[in-house]
Parts: C-alpha cells; sequence; structure tokens
C-alpha cells in the first residue's frame, strides 16, 4: 500500500502520521486499527512517486519497527535519538546529523536497547530504482555514490556541515510537504544536490567511515544466520556452533531483537528472496536458495509478511 493511502485512512480515524508519541501498545493497537502487521508495517510501504518522496518522522518512544529491507534506496538524516541501527549484520550507534544510506534489499531496523533519553527524529527520503538509474545514466559520477559507507558522519566534517545537510533535507520535506506548483521538480532538484554534496563530502575517502559496535554473541549469530540461510538452520545447532544453551540464544534475541530467533532466521530469508525474485530468479529456485523446503512453505510464510504473494510482489 502507498503511503498516502496510509495516511488518508489514518486521518479517518484521528491518527496523526509521522509522529509517534505513545507507548508500544498504542502503536500496535492503532497499526491494528488500519489492518496493519506491526511486525511487517514497513515492509509494506510502496513509494507514491515515480522518482523521490520525502518525509519527516517523530518517536518519543521505542518503534514497533520489525527487520525489514525495500525495493528502493533509503536515505535518513538522524536530527536526534540515543539508539543504535542495524544495517545488514553491523550495528551503529547513531548521533546527531548522521546519515544512513541504504540500498535496496537491505535489511535494517532501529534497534532501542535503553530507554529513550531524546526523541528519535529523522527525514526519510526514498529514491526509486528508476531514478537512480536516471543520474547514473546522466551523471556516470553519480555511479560514485553506489560506492559510499553505509554510514556517513557529518559531525566528522567542518563546522556547521550538519546544519547545511539538515537544512537541505528539511528543504525537501517543505516542498513535498507544501506540494506547490513545481514542488516535484523542486524535491528531485533537490535530492540531486544533496547527491552531489554526499559525493564531494564523502566519496574522496578523506573522512572515515564510523566504527560499527564491538561485535557481540548477537552479532556472531546474524552472521552465521546469514552465511547459511540456504541450509537447515536450527535453534539447536546454532547454539552449539557458539558453545551456548539453546535458551542463551533465544532469551538473546527476544530481549535484543524483540522477536525468537526462528522469527529472525525467517526474515532475514524472506528479505533475501525478495532481492532475488527482483533480480528475476525462477520462483521456485529462489524458494530453495533461501532454505525453504518447498515452495508451498515459502509461499505462506512470504504471504504472511508482507500480504502479497511473490508472483505479485515480482510486479511492483
Amino acid at each position: 500500500m502507498k503511503l498516502h493511502e496510509i495516511a488518508r485512512q489514518a486521518r479517518a480515524l484521528g491518527i496523526v502520521m509521522g509522529e509517534n508519541s505513545g507507548n508500544r501498545e498504542r502503536q500496535e493497537k492503532l497499526l491494528e486499527m488500519l489492518h496493519f502487521n506491526s511486525g511487517n508495517f514497513y515492509q509494506e510501504i510502496e513509494m507514491d512517486d515515480p522518482l523521490v518522496q520525502t518525509q519527516e518522522d517523530i518517536s518519543t518512544t521505542e518503534d514497533v519497527v520489525g527487520l525489514h529491507s525495500h525495493v528502493y534506496y533509503e536515505i535518513i538524516f538522524i536530527r536526534s535519538g540515543n539508539l543504535q541501527y542495524l544495517i545488514g549484520t553491523r550495528r551503529y550507534r547513531i548521533q546527531r546529523g548522521d546519515i544512513l544510506l541504504i540500498a535496496p534489499g537491505v535489511s535494517h531496523r532501529p534497534l532501542f536497547l535503553e530507554r529513550l533519553q531524546e526523541k528519535y527524529a529523522r527525514i526519510v527520503v526514498w529514491v526509486s530504482p528508476a531514478c537512480a538509474e536516471l543520474l547514473r545514466t546522466q551523471w556516470p559520477d553519480m555511479a560514485e555514490l553506489n560506492r559510499l559507507p553505509c554510514m556517513l558522519r557529518t559531525g566528522d566534517l567542518p563546522t556547521d556541515s550538519i546544519a547545511a545537510y539538515e537544512a537541505a533535507f528539511r528543504r525537501g520535506v517543505r516542498e513535498y510537504t507544501a506540494a506547490e506548483p513545481g514542488w516535484e521538480a523542486a524535491v528531485f532538484a533537490n535530492t540531486l544536490q544533496l547527491f552531489v554534496s554526499l559525493r564531494r563530502d564523502f566519496g574522496s575517502g578523506r573522512v572515515a567511515q564510523p566504527a560499527a559496535e564491538k561485535r557481540e554473541l548477537l552479532d556472531e549469530i546474524m552472521s552465521y544466520v546469514e552465511d547459511h540461510l540456504a541450509g537447515h538452520i536450527t535453534l539447536d545447532d546454532t547454539a552449539r556452533q557458539f558453545h551456548v544453551s539453546a535458551s542463551t540464544v533465544s532469551q538473546l534475541f527476544r530481549k535484543r531483537m524483540g522477536v525468537s530467533y526462528y522469527r529472525f532466521v525467517t526474515q532475514r530469508r524472506l528479505i533475501a528472496a525478495k532481492t532475488l525474485i527482483k533480480e528475476g530468479t525462477a520462483l521456485d529456485t529462489v524458494a530453495e536458495s533461501v532454505g525453504f523446503s518447498d515452495y508451498s512453505g515459502f509461499y505462506r510464510a512470504f504471504k504472511q509478511e508482507y500480504g502479497i504473494s511473490p508472483t505479485r510482489f515480482k510486479t511492483l
């Protein structure tokens, strides 16, 4: 479902999209009113616009966002928030001015491992694959953006860089929200200027990439799952691999990720499946490649997670 359709339904129920001011239970109740599964809400959102769209989001409590990926590029400018962010199998502690560059098919989610001391405020830009291809075709130098790290720290740039980037991101939101004549061109032009700035500031490699958090047992297990998606992964086998008990692994995922170990494995398999589907891989082969014993089991899991069939997803 497209974002404007979700917003329309929310307004009819008196819900303000883009701002989370309730506790987790209230958020889940609101999503239930909108007929969304809180665990896969972000999986189901489609872009409203063919090239670029942008919005500002604010959370004052832990979000209900689960592990997910998109078929488009996502750029997140962090305005505030004391939390970590999982991109792939690496965790990063974010700070004001950080920019997250998340490519299509890359799994990610915020991690609320401690109580929020300040609101989690961010500006999000979605860029369609068609827009990215247009940029690469017209301006080949922009292809360098694909080689940038997934985490950029504007705070490591010269003074006032955070304010300059924030102003640019907010300008895009104002244009998109006001929707005055020519706003589509203005949003595209603003996004292009952002890309140019990112290319100049970070493409040279002069600014060091922020280090990921020190690896812990959770990180090692996530990497193990990533490397064995096509195989038969069990909780007991994973526990033996890391010389801990099955209950230790289970409790670790419940406490840190908010989901069971098997739920996490299924999420990772389905995210990998989405990428293979978009690459044109036959659906039967996709199911086998990501560890499902038969297509029917894969179909049921995919439909339950995303609300659509693999065949329907292929056409999006």
